[in-house]
């Protein structure tokens, strides 16, 4: 079973993790190097021992293929993955003159009081950036991140490449090219980004009519990060094989820094009781479209009976 992979993956870092500090001073237990295969002919590897909300990662994936790197186009979607990086950039700016927001990430989680204040102030800046343009515009954006790197990598002569497009093109014309590869990993842009890649390249595998992806991933969060970006990469294969008319075949993990935030060992001991269910089905409406045009209302999961949401503060 899919599911087995991750559940296998969490419960070898809580035996055998390490104990690490980290960016943002909440401590992890880290292994360095491992590996998950997932047979995307079996199910759709989405997690059923914890809900894990599909609508905000087939949303996020459209941005990232969309080149958009503001977080207004998520918002307009009820997502909000993203807000606590843009809402980070603005608060710690001099037009910010609201409360005091300093390390909100700790703050909130052990002030209650602080935590309703933060939650007000970012639910005023959300709206913000979805009624006002010119302040969207500003603060919306979140640099050069992934949308930027997969659709518009900058060029030293001022042009640009459009990774996507060439990698789809790659497929369907050379199909056993071992350079069919997309970074997101630009060295000169990281200082302009609000967070690194943390998924940094992902390639590309044809064999016997099915396409598979390896996705190499720098640092990987294991109970709130990792399930969404296994469903990400999974729904990204799907997509580029309708796009080159092949079937899907493997989607390949390969993890460097895979941690479990110390504020999140209760909520994945609770996660590794679960028993895994079969797992869903997804659903591509019968469109011309092409994978730049395809809407959030054109991607579907089906037969999907999750436990219960497992929730656990993000580590900013």
């Amino acid at each position: 079973m899919n599911e087995d992979q991750y559940l296998q993956l969490a419960k070898y870092i809580m035996e055998n993790g390490n104990d690490k500090t980290d960016r943002t001073n909440t401590g992890t237990k880290s292994v360095f190097g491992y590996q998950m295969r997932f047979n995307l002919q079996e199910s759709f590897p989405l997690l059923t021992t914890k809900k894990v909300p599909f609508g905000l990662i087939k949303s996020e994936l459209l941005w990232f293929l969309h080149g958009d790197t503001n977080i207004k186009y998520l918002l307009q979607h009820n997502n909000h993955i993203w807000d606590e990086w843009a809402f980070k950039k603005y608060v710690e700016s001099p037009e910010y003159n609201g409360p005091d927001m300093s390390d909100f990430g700790h703050r909130s989680l052990s002030d209650p009081e602080f935590n309703s204040l933060y939650k007000e102030q970012k639910s005023l800046f959300c709206n913000q950036i979805l009624e006002n343009d010119e302040f969207a515009e500003k603060w919306g954006d979140l640099g050069n991140v992934y949308g930027s790197q997969w659709r518009h990598w900058q060029k030293r002569d001022g042009g640009f490449i459009d990774q996507i497009k060439n990698v789809i093109d790659q497929i369907k014309r050379t199909p056993d090219s071992r350079r069919m590869i997309v970074s997101a990993w630009n060295p000169e842009d990281i200082p302009t980004m609000a967070l690194p890649p943390c998924h940094t390249m992902f390639q590309f595998y044809v064999n016997d009519g099915k396409l598979s992806c390896q996705l190499y991933q720098r640092s990987g969060d294991v109970f709130l990060g990792v399930p969404f970006n296994i469903a990400s990469y999974a729904l990204l294969t799907h997509l580029i094989a309708r796009e080159a008319n092949l079937e899907v075949g493997e989607f390949v993990h390969t993890l460097g820094d895979a941690h479990i935030y110390t504020n999140h060992f209760e909520q994945i001991k609770e996660q590794l009781s679960r028993n895994p269910k079969v797992g869903p089905k997804l659903k591509i409406n019968d469109t011309d479209k092409s994978i730049f045009e395809l809407g959030i209302d054109d991607i579907q999961i089906v037969d999907y009976n999750p436990d219960g949401a497992i929730k656990a503060p993000v580590a900013v």
